[in-house]
């Protein structure tokens, strides 16, 4: 039994992707991927934060890096994988479908990927993890990228982080009577829920936090 047969075609591209995500981490821009991949701390919106942080720390989600998360659900996901092939041709004669080997090995990778993750997020550099609370935002510098900003009817805004990260909010004007058009920067300067509401810097001359 080879990699490339029709059967383990999923295993084959699973560490294909895997390399690649190796190749992006090697070079740094890892980043990139994660860079618009807020979860709010908070759990504002979801109808049971318990059950779905509980979920994500089984799966070992925010131990470590989304893209070495993913480089080891992958890893797994094709071993498990070709094992199960294995075994099944030595059992029966002949391996499984490549779609039912492929969910089954998934589903058993997923719990195994979250006991791996625990160990590799302690032994990896402290500085490879730079999730931030969306709270921390608040204080911060941001530029309106899209459309005018009302009360009402928010536009989009480009902030970075204390880590130099990127993220995108949706921002209100503070003051009811404001507009605040593309390219205006601003500052964030409360949230409620999701949304964030600013002040035009051009009208307070506020000192935000660089």
């Amino acid at each position: 039994m080879t990699l490339l047969e029709p059967h383990n075609m999923p295993f084959a591209a699973a560490l294909v992707i895997m390399l690649i995500l190796a190749i992006v981490q090697l070079i740094g821009i890892a980043h990139f991927g994660d860079a618009d991949f807020d979860l709010d701390a908070d759990g504002d919106g979801l109808p049971d934060a318990g059950m779905f942080d509980g979920l994500l720390t089984l799966l070992g989600i925010g131990r470590v890096p989304l893209t070495i998360w993913l480089a080891l659900f992958l890893f797994l996901f094709a071993g498990i994988g070709l094992s199960v092939q294995e075994l099944a041709t030595s059992l029966t004669g002949s391996p499984l479908y490549s779609w039912l080997a492929a969910v089954i090995a998934g589903v058993a990778a997923l719990p195994v990927t979250g006991v791996f993750a625990g160990p590799l997020g302690r032994i990896l550099p402290k500085d490879h993890t730079t999730a931030v609370s969306t709270e921390s935002l608040i204080g911060r510098r941001a530029t309106i990228t899209d459309g005018v900003a009302r009360t009402g009817s928010p536009a989009r805004a480009r902030v970075k982080d204390v880590h130099g990260q990127t993220h995108y909010v949706m921002v209100e004007p503070h003051e009811a009577s404001s507009e605040i058009h593309a390219g205006d920067e601003v500052l964030l300067v409360r949230r409620e829920g999701g949304q964030f509401y600013a002040t035009a810097l051009a009208e307070r001359r506020l000192s935000p936090t660089q």
